[in-house]
């Protein structure tokens, strides 16, 4: 089975198909025992099944699975993990060798489970609008926000907030006429605050005291979020006579913006009112809070909004106080299960370096736009509400995430949208990367492409080598409220053989497409806390490594060097690595570089491919489109190349090609072929544009034209002003080294011994 068919049955890539079975072995291996895992892969073949898992006693919890031993005479079980044997439930009394429950049968290594208990309240979506907008921008988003009203579940409930100056809660069950609750942009309200001005969930039914009063869920929230069937035409109303801020903004000054305050309140009223349960704050925001917590720059326009190197050298006055601010509201957001969004529509930075944690904590989205006027904000926002066959949102809510292994494995931890819900254990290991000191994640918001990178340990000492054709099992079970009101349980176990370190078959397991994205994954995360130069030095030592172990080579001889097909396309990625967006803010700002590194840690396998190595594929007469090399050769004047980056969606003409569209021969009969090599490219853009969530931008651009600058950027420089053109190909000015000379380079410091 190849690794794609493994990743459309379970959802799973492992860096390592075959494990090495010491520490030490694993340590010369490099690239640790890691695996990507999208917990809501969608498998139309495998509908959820209509009954609760079998779980193993208490402190383990592993649940039933087909790597379990099975006695059906006894009607026992004994769980791989804890060893402790269980007996059957009563309604398993038919088992047989013959008849065996889906979840012990071998292609049911993931299983979803539908449980019993059904969500108390259906999903919550409170929009936080930015009112400091142009009319035009205002007028597109309340468009935006009154259809986004037709595609939500008529059971959802809604809230509205808007902010400018001051921040107005919009009470939606008072249907006479328009009632908010207005609070000051500059003041910082904590939960207790908000709770009692608004009269929600503090005070409990009755006249009951002490710890047995639980606040009855929802009290008094009911005027503030309510079904969208019973509040739709009074939403429509308030958001269709939404008028810009009223406050004055003098000329040389930036409008004043409480952008802090507007998220913070919605919080409260969240996790007051319904906390523990699926829902999503969905921040609207044109432009960077300007007063109260959370500001990110001051009103003045003299005062420019930070930059990477103020940040870098700490002389932004606004930055850590804001980072810390907006920290702690995504922790309690968190806390509660709510994911929180963030749309930006704006030509300079909002803040979203400073806010980031609200989403990256949160499993919510961010979408960077111009403005809201334009496709990219449009066409994201409504792929948030796509619904699949039985009509329901394709998103899961408040959810947990934990993992079980074997105890030859420890948990170092998790990269990806999550927060420790730091639950200890005999597998947690000591060595942290990324979100570790747990076995246990809260997700609080899930979407079939939503992927966590988990990294392991292996402890097992030389004395303790296990036996030939023994596995290490890992097991993630995923707990979510499912927009049908459900709690699902998706269970996948996946096993893997230990094989000693001189193996042949480790490398053979290798899965390189896999390591790259886990180990960028690590570097981007590094990338937040350490100098850039760090990093990349730490990524190269990786790579020489990993060249040094698994290379072919004859020591000190560079031209021996040669690397089996399951590591030859590694070193390139590595090299497309550390020119990308994620590790080099140059031309970046920070709001950028943020957004990038959040994509990277949340998609699967194939998009982060792209996003490290983007793809090119070039058109023209003499055959069919063909992948080309992402390299400056690839430039030729009777080409149509396009580009696709993920985040860009890139056609680019050659010179010739441009001259011939601009004298118009695409529109005489006798160029037919010639139209359709300009129609092609369009049509395989328009694919690629459809289901890519966010949408990326689309740039149209010709040879030696501006925007061109996009291709040449990511373009491997085996062409530049230094070298002269050989071989064809457009010189790129740069002064980055190519990739051939990177090779060279790597070779050469491999064979050397020690790195």
């Amino acid at each position: 089975m190849n690794f794609e068919d493994i990743e459309d049955q379970d959802g799973v890539r492992c860096a390592w198909n075959v494990l090495p079975n010491t520490k030490a072995d694993a340590n010369r291996c490099v690239v640790p025992v890691s695996t990507l895992y999208t917990p809501m892969k969608e498998r139309p073949m495998f509908p959820p099944v209509m009954y609760e898992p079998v779980v193993c006693k208490a402190p383990c919890k592993a649940v039933l699975n087909p790597y379990c031993q099975i006695d059906v005479r006894g009607k026992i079980w004994i769980c791989p993990f804890c060893l402790q044997r269980n007996s059957f439930p009563a309604h398993y009394k038919e088992i047989s060798t013959h008849n065996l429950p889906p979840e012990l049968q071998p292609n049911y290594t993931t299983i979803e489970y539908t449980l019993a208990r059904t969500a108390p309240v259906p999903p919550i979506f409170i929009f936080v609008v930015d009112t400091c907008l142009s009319e035009e921008d205002l007028k597109a988003l309340k468009d935006s926000l009154i259809l986004s009203l037709s595609l939500l579940p008529a059971n959802a409930l809604v809230g509205l907030v808007t902010y400018g100056t001051m921040a107005l809660i919009h009470e939606l069950g008072y249907h006479e006429c328009p009632k908010s609750y207005v609070f000051r942009g500059t003041k910082d309200y904590n939960p207790k605050m908000v709770q009692e001005m608004l009269g929600i969930g503090s005070t409990t039914k009755g006249n009951a005291s002490g710890p047995a009063a639980m606040p009855q869920r929802g009290y008094g929230a009911e005027r503030f979020l309510l079904p969208i069937e019973q509040c739709e035409f009074t939403l429509t109303s308030i958001l269709e006579q939404l008028q810009q801020d009223p406050w004055p903004v003098a000329s040389g000054k930036r409008p004043l913006r409480c952008t802090g305050v507007a998220i913070s309140i919605a919080t409260s009223l969240m996790e007051s009112a319904f906390p523990n349960t699926g829902g999503r704050i969905m921040l609207f925001c044109g432009g960077a809070a300007t007063q109260g917590p959370g500001m990110i720059v001051g009103p003045e326009l003299k005062e420019s909004i930070r930059s990477h190197h103020d940040i870098e050298k700490e002389t932004d006055r606004h930055y850590r106080k804001a980072v810390k601010f907006y920290e702690a509201l995504s922790k309690r957001a968190a806390n509660a299960g709510h994911g929180i969004d963030i749309f930006a529509g704006c030509l300079d930075q909002v803040g979203l370096s400073e806010m980031k944690k609200l989403a990256n904590s949160t499993g919510g989205s961010i979408v960077l736009a111009d403005s809201f006027n334009t496709a990219i904000f449009k066409q994201s926002f409504q792929k948030l509400f796509d619904k699949d066959e039985q009509d329901n949102l394709k998103v899961g809510f408040n959810a947990t995430f934990d993992v079980q292994t074997t105890k030859e494995l420890k948990v170092c931890g998790l990269i990806g949208p999550a927060i420790s819900l730091e639950k200890k254990g005999p597998i947690v290991s000591d060595t942290e990367i990324g979100i570790g000191n747990t076995t246990s994640w809260r997700l609080c918001t899930l979407t079939p492409r939503t992927t966590v990178g988990i990294y392991f340990e292996v402890v097992n000492q030389q004395s303790q080598a296990l036996q030939p054709g023994s596995r290490g099992l890992i097991q993630f079970v995923t707990n979510y409220q499912h927009p049908s009101g459900q709690y699902r349980m998706r269970v996948t176990t996946i096993a893997r053989n230990w094989a000693e370190g001189s193996s042949p078959d480790i490398p053979v397991g290798f899965d390189q497409e896999a390591a790259a994205v886990l180990i960028s994954r690590i570097a981007a995360f590094k990338a937040e806390f350490d100098d850039g130069p760090d990093v990349l030095r730490w990524l190269d030592r990786m790579l020489i490594r990993l060249c040094q172990r698994f290379g072919d080579y004859r020591r000190d001889d560079p031209g021996s060097f040669r690397l089996s097909q399951n590591f030859s396309i590694y070193p390139q990625f590595m090299y497309h690595m550390r020119r990308s967006q994620f590790l080099q803010v140059f031309n970046n700002s920070p709001d950028e570089s943020a957004y990038y590194r959040h994509c990277l840690e949340r998609e699967d396998t194939n998009n982060s491919l792209i996003m490290i190595q983007p793809t090119l594929t070039s058109y023209g007469f003499d055959g069919p489109p063909t992948p080309v090399l992402l390299d400056s050769i690839s430039i030729k004047p009777d080409v149509v190349l396009l580009l696709d980056t993920f985040f860009h969606i890139l056609i680019w003409h050659g010179e010739t090609v441009a001259e011939w569209r601009k004298a118009g021969y695409q529109n005489q009969p006798e160029y037919e072929n010639f139209k359709m090599l300009l129609e092609t490219p369009q049509e395989d853009a328009q694919e690629l544009l459809y289901d890519r969530f966010p949408v990326p931008r689309y740039i149209d651009c010709d040879q030696h034209g501006s925007q061109a600058r996009f291709l040449l950027s990511k373009l491997n420089p085996s062409t530049t002003h230094t070298t002269g053109q050989y071989g064809g190909g457009e010189a790129i000015l740069t002064d980055d080294v190519n990739m051939q000379v990177f090779m060279d380079h790597l070779k050469k410091l491999a064979v050397a011994g020690s790195s």
